[in-house]
């Protein structure tokens, strides 16, 4: 079964950088999308970010977008989240997610079928 290993997160003070790293154990998705969501206690998991199968097109929610880039090298099933300027609202646990439905850099929760395991965001004020 095909998974996804999500590292980088961790403890961090307001205004820092974390870099979150996503990779697949097989090449399964070298032609569909990739993207990020995270869920914070008592919340519905929300859409942050997407990448297009090769990586030229990207979605961003609003509450991330200038401060968070996602990036995907073309055709891999690798993805990567550059979190900068973090605030404690970002606190959360954050998961990678890629699609069997598209290659198009899709907000959609429902067109992604296959999740890591999350990891843990925490920022402190």
């Amino acid at each position: 079964q095909v998974r996804l290993v999500e590292s980088g997160g961790g403890l961090v003070q307001a205004g820092a950088s974390l870099r979150l790293s996503c990779a697949a154990s097989e090449r399964t998705f070298d032609a569909y999308a990739m993207g990020w969501f995270r869920q914070a206690p008592g919340t519905e998991r929300e859409f942050i970010a997407a990448s297009s199968w090769d990586g030229t097109n990207t979605n961003y929610a609003s509450s991330v977008k200038g401060r968070f880039a996602i990036s995907r090298r073309s055709g891999e099933s690798t993805v990567y989240l550059q979190m900068n300027n973090l605030k404690p609202e970002d606190t959360a646990v954050y998961y990678c997610a890629a699609s069997t439905f598209t290659g198009t850099a899709t907000t959609l929760r429902a067109h992604y079928s296959v999740w890591g395991q999350g990891t843990q965001v925490t920022v402190s004020s």
